[in-house]
C-alpha cells in the first residue's frame, strides 16, 4: 500500500506490517485514504484530532447560516379589511425577519362552495404584499383550505 506522512509527503509502497509500524513509533493513526487505488492509499495521522478539527468547522459553518422559518397566518373567506390589514401587517413583519409565510384560507361547512371567494382572497392579500414579498408558491387547493406560499425578497 501507498504510505503518506502526517506533512502529506510520500513514504513510499509498504507492506501492511511496516506501514503499522511506521504509525505506532510516530504515535500516529494509518487510515485508508483510497481503497480503490492501486496500491491503496493509507495516511498517517492523529485521527481523534482531525475528527476534533473536522467538528470545530462544522461548528463553525453553522454559526454563519440563517435559519427560515415558515409562519402561517389562518385567514377566512368573510375576513374583513381590517382583520385583513392586521394579518397583512404580521406577514410584512415576518417577511421583513427574513421567514416565509403560508397564507391559508381555511373553509368550514357550506363556505366550500364558495372556494372562489377565498381565492380571491389570496389575489388580494398577495397584491397587498406587492414588492416585499415574492410568491414561491401560486394559491393551491388543500382539501378544505387554500395555501399561497410568500418568500422574503432578496434585497
Amino acid at each position: 500500500m501507498r504510505v503518506i506522512d502526517a506533512e502529506g509527503q510520500q513514504i513510499g509502497i509498504l507492506d501492511i506490517e511496516e506501514a503499522l509500524n511506521t504509525a505506532e513509533n510516530e504515535g500516529l493513526d494509518l487510515i485508508e485514504v483510497s481503497p480503490n487505488g492501486v496500491p491503496p492509499v493509507c495516511r498517517l495521522m492523529d485521527y481523534g484530532k482531525y475528527k476534533y478539527q473536522q467538528s470545530k468547522r462544522q461548528h463553525e459553518a453553522k454559526k454563519h447560516q440563517k435559519i427560515v422559518h415558515v409562519k402561517e397566518i389562518k385567514l377566512r373567506p368573510k375576513t374583513e379589511d381590517h382583520d385583513l390589514h392586521f394579518k397583512l401587517n404580521n406577514a410584512l413583519r415576518f417577511l421583513e425577519e427574513g421567514n416565509k409565510v403560508k397564507v391559508t384560507v381555511m373553509f368550514r361547512g357550506r363556505e366550500m362552495t364558495h372556494r372562489d371567494l377565498g381565492r380571491a382572497l389570496l389575489y388580494k392579500f398577495q397584491e397587498l404584499v406587492g414588492e416585499h414579498g415574492s410568491v414561491e408558491q401560486p394559491p393551491k387547493d388543500e382539501g378544505r383550505s387554500i395555501t399561497l406560499i410568500l418568500a422574503p425578497n432578496k434585497n
